[in-house]
């Protein structure tokens, strides 16, 4: 069976024998398309072993996803766990342009783990093949207000959702589009737009949407609400902290780079240092509004 999606208007397609993974995929359903030409294919199928060397291990964190990539000849591998601490659950071959994935899972592996798999292996080839494409993954939490999407960066634990959600109780208007995963795009005639992905963490929010970004603000947890518009450089590093890429190989890097500078350059960026609280969002939203 395969199947077709559009994600920020950029059209891939997955394909696996029939069986009940499909239907536990329901974040992947809005974004469901007619065939067409895609800019990148997963499909399901065995991979041979392969000399690889070690190129980047995502496995510091005990409670964050532990990802493998290997060098493989000109292509990648890749080793995916849930955590540090599981077992291995898929193995991952992608070539080097990242137009094909193959993806294979260990034995005995359920439903529900294949699911992460997929969805994280989706995830690793749209951020390297729309890495040279002006689009760029983030981590942020993105609400709309007024037909602008306002993103919300900071590291885990911050309160990037719990800023949204302050924007959704208190600010007439707001609506979440993505808390987790947006996907940004710098179009060629300049216009910046967010957009709703099939990732949204442990917030089911999967919306088929998008409006031009309205600002980019980092969260710091502070006893007193203060914000402060961030100049180019110091906006560039903070947007560049959020954002998802492989900056070990070089084509990406040079990428994401290009739309990065882009972005800061066009879209105001700041710092939020507050409490969760109604104040914060209020005074959030007059300044990005001023």
């Amino acid at each position: 069976m395969k199947r077709f999606y559009k994600v920020a208007e950029f059209v891939f397609s997955l394909e696996m024998p029939e069986s009940d993974v499909w239907e536990k995929m329901k974040n992947m359903a809005p974004f469901l398309t007619d065939p067409a030409d895609t800019i990148f294919s997963l499909k399901e199928e065995t991979i041979p072993d392969l000399k690889t060397e070690p190129l980047y291990f995502s496995d510091k964190d005990p409670d964050m996803t532990m990802i493998k990539v290997y060098m493989a000849g000109e292509d990648y591998f890749v080793e995916i766990a849930p955590l540090p601490s599981r077992p291995i659950v898929a193995d991952i071959w992608i070539s080097k342009d990242f137009t094909d994935g193959k993806i294979s899972f260990r034995d005995g592996i359920p439903d529900s783990l294949k699911e992460f798999a997929i969805n994280n292996a989706l995830m690793l080839l749209y951020a390297f093949r729309t890495s040279t494409l002006g689009a760029l993954e983030f981590h942020s939490s993105v609400t709309m207000n007024a037909g602008k999407g306002y993103m919300f960066l900071g590291k885990s634990g911050t309160g990037k959702s719990t800023h949204s959600s302050l924007w959704l109780k208190h600010i007439p208007g707001s609506v979440l589009l993505n808390d987790d995963n947006p996907v940004v795009r710098v179009h060629d005639d300049g216009t910046i737009r967010v957009y709703g992905t099939p990732w949204s963490g442990k917030t089911p929010c999967y919306k088929q949407e998008s409006v031009p970004v309205g600002a980019i603000v980092r969260i710091r947890q502070s006893p007193e609400n203060h914000i402060e518009r961030l100049a180019l450089s110091p906006a560039y590093a903070s947007v560049m902290a959020s954002t998802s890429g492989l900056r070990a190989i070089r084509s990406v890097a040079d990428g994401m780079h290009q739309t990065l500078a882009r972005l800061v350059s066009t879209v105001p960026c700041y710092t939020l240092e507050c409490r969760p609280d109604k104040e914060a969002a209020e005074l959030c939203y007059k300044t990005v509004n001023g």
